[in-house]
């Protein structure tokens, strides 16, 4: 269990459990005011979750293709003070989109999704899924974005150095061009491990940031990163 300020996350059921870049896509991520949001493989419910709390008026409808994790995410957001606000469903986003398209769109949509392809598999089928790209190949997510994104619409994603470089390379033959980057490290001493990009329809020259997590010493935080966490880490 995770608490936060104003919601608990319950993980026991969920193969990806609450982690500390997550929680920085979350917090980091422009949710706009009002309007729609979709969170893509939502797991536990946290980046939902998260963006209920910034963004106060939102709809938020939340994809979830494993079973476990789906009624885990509904636990979690059933006992928020968000309920009324975010839906959860239990399908993949091919689906979803499928159903969706022409009915709705979304103001804004965030996405953790697994990247993993050749590495050695897990024997827990739930772990494989959220980590491998079997289920959810990046052309098959880009085309779903492109559907449910409004045209002034932003998408924000996390992954590693070397997949962001393949999605945005593979994103501009669908329309989406990055606009926003944000270079996740432990400290500042350490290689990018993650990073935080948002797209948009719009080609305009990116915005570059950096943020370390930790000082140098590996166990302080940075100001920074208990500023951009303040709201919701009850340490901070």
């Amino acid at each position: 269990m995770f608490r936060f300020k104003q919601f608990t996350i319950r993980q026991e059921r969920a193969a990806m459990k609450v982690c500390t870049d997550a929680c920085v896509l979350g917090a980091w991520t422009d949710v706009g005011v009002g309007g729609r949001l979709l969170d893509i493989g939502t797991g536990t419910g946290l980046l939902a979750l998260m963006a209920a709390q910034r963004n106060t008026s939102a709809q938020i409808d939340a994809v979830e293709i494993d079973d476990d994790a789906f009624k885990q995410a509904g636990d979690n957001t059933a006992d928020s003070p968000f309920t009324d606000r975010i839906r959860v469903h239990h399908q993949s986003i091919q689906a979803f989109a499928a159903l969706a398209v022409h009915k709705q769109q979304y103001d804004r949509i965030l996405t953790n999704p697994p990247f993993y392809t050749n590495q050695l598999r897990s024997p827990d089928a739930a772990v494989n899924r959220a980590l491998h790209t079997d289920e959810l190949p990046f052309g098959e997510l880009l085309s779903a974005v492109r559907q449910l994104l409004r045209s002034d619409g932003q998408w924000w994603v996390l992954l590693p150095p070397y997949e962001m470089t393949q999605l945005t390379a593979l994103a501009r033959a669908y329309g989406l061009y990055s606009f926003s980057q944000l270079d996740l490290r432990h400290h500042d001493q350490k290689p990018v491990f993650r990073q935080v990009t948002g797209f948009s329809s719009a080609e305009k020259p990116v915005e570059s940031y950096e943020l370390s997590v930790y000082e140098t010493d590996g166990r302080t935080y940075t100001d920074a990163f208990r500023n951009l966490l303040r709201d919701y880490y009850l340490i901070f």
